[in-house]
């Protein structure tokens, strides 16, 4: 029999691990436990079809997500935003009960904008000056609070950690936003000078087939994209790409239990016992973990030792024109105290005919504290809408709204995590045991990253660039 490989969880980073497969192999079959594929991708259509969810771009990983995007036939989907667009531009954090413009400019830098009370350039002075720190891993805020000040930590750096990961800044681990950074300093003894050292490193070598779509998004300065209908037409094309090569997908089929045996994976799904050469986990670490608990305890406890957060999302719609402001939306810095992490602004993002179309975040590593335990989505929404005319003044009912409680989405990568992770993945090959594991508890939280590292996996497994 041909060598069967078996992909467990059936989100994007499952998805992008099993079409990746079928590049080369075949007898795949993707396990999914819920009765849906895209895990936490669901999109909220509005009328005109305009997605209320969209993906940041960064480096990298973009180009890899846009080569796929292109290999699915999705290019003319492609619904962009310019760098010069004001949704770009404009990034607000709200401190002090009043909404403050983020610099997105040079000149910006010289001179003092509240809530900061000096020029951010300043900033630079400070790191130029600040001794070297020799640690392996420090807190995202502590780093950035030694070496660009306590201003910028509190203000700038809570408010993003909490856009991205809904996460502490405190407790978030400077490797998940900065290593670079991190490690100019580390290496040179600040970030000014490791960063100009850098530079004469010379770039990287330029790709040999850059993707069409890749050469389009640079060239127009994309800044953020999505998909017309939705970030979930990613999820649901690359389902109809699997069965179309012949890749088997089964739902409804939590598996309860994994081990190995003579380079045999075994694994119970429901009442059948299914074997294969080799597993995929595109499953949460806490998931992993208590499948392979009885007969890898060790690598049980590192995996459940990935902390996640919940995340509640209200999309509201409302009558009508609304924001003063033209811009991406605002995020809340953790020393604000209110019930939000932020809102981001669709409708300057993506038209929507004469509405204002809002997505306000909550909960994350405040879910608790600011929601309860066991939050409504009547209770939700009422604290979101309270917000929304807090803050922005706006007053009447939203005509539309929607909100989705997520439990446990977004891993935290506290300190101590990238050890973590290579920890597994060295016990993974220690043992010699058949499994990979890819998805946001270890690579990257973001939609580009979580494809990344199902590619990379893949190309490991198959010792084959794809």
């Amino acid at each position: 029999t041909m060598a069967k490989k078996v992909v467990l969880g059936g989100g994007i980073s499952g998805l992008s691990a099993t079409y990746y497969l079928l590049k080369t192999s075949q007898n795949i079959t993707l396990i999914e436990g819920s009765h849906r594929l895209g895990g936490w991708i669901k999109s909220s259509v509005n009328s005109d079809n305009s997605a209320q969810e969209q993906s940041d771009v960064e480096g990298n990983q973009l180009e890899n997500t846009l080569s796929l995007v292109e290999e699915l036939g999705l290019s003319d989907k492609i619904l962009p935003i310019k760098r010069t667009h004001p949704a770009a531009t404009n990034r607000m954090i709200y401190v002090n009960k009043e909404l403050h413009l983020l610099p997105s400019s040079l000149t910006s830098l010289l001179v003092t904008k509240a809530p900061f009370s000096k020029p951010l350039i300043n900033a630079l002075f400070q790191d130029l000056k600040t001794p070297q720190q020799i640690a392996n891993d420090e807190s995202i805020h502590s780093f950035v609070e030694r070496r660009l000040g306590k201003e910028i930590a509190d203000y700038a750096i809570t408010a993003l950690i909490r856009g991205i990961c809904a996460g502490d800044a405190k407790e978030i681990s400077v490797k998940f936003l900065m290593k670079s950074l991190f490690e100019a300093e580390q290496a040179h003894g600040s970030i000014l000078k490791g960063m100009v050292k850098n530079s004469f490193k010379g770039g990287a070598s330029k790709n040999r087939n850059v993707s069409q779509l890749l050469k389009k998004s640079q060239d127009e300065k994309w800044n953020i994209w999505s998909l017309k209908g939705g970030m979930e037409v990613l999820p649901q094309t690359l389902e109809g790409a699997i069965r179309k090569r012949g890749g088997e997908i089964l739902l409804n089929n939590p598996c309860k239990e994994i081990s190995f045996e003579n380079n045999k994976v075994i694994f119970k799904v429901g009442q059948i016992t299914h074997e294969a050469n080799h597993v995929i986990s595109a499953l949460p670490a806490s998931k992993l973990a208590t499948l392979v608990r009885a007969q890898h305890p060790q690598l049980s406890q590192e995996l459940s030792a990935i902390p996640t957060v919940s995340v509640a999302v209200v999309n509201l719609q409302y009558k009508g024109k609304h924001l003063k402001n033209e811009a991406f939306g605002f995020l809340v810095p953790s020393t604000e105290k209110i019930p939000i992490l932020g809102i981001i602004y669709d409708s300057c993002c993506f038209s929507n005919g004469d509405n204002t179309v809002l997505t306000v975040m909550m909960g994350g590593k405040w879910f608790k504290e600011y929601l309860g335990s066991c939050p409504t989505p009547e209770s939700v929404l009422k604290i979101a809408v309270a917000q929304v005319g807090d803050i922005l003044k706006i007053t009447e009912p939203p005509e539309k709204h929607c909100v989705t409680i997520m439990r446990d989405c977004i891993p935290q990568y506290v300190l101590g995590h990238h050890d973590r992770v290579a920890r597994i993945k060295s016990y993974l090959r220690k043992h010699n045991l058949p499994l990979s594991v890819v998805g946001a508890s270890y690579d990257g939280v973001g939609i580009n990253d979580v494809i990344l590292s199902a590619r990379r996996a893949v190309e490991t497994l198959q010792g084959t660039i794809i």
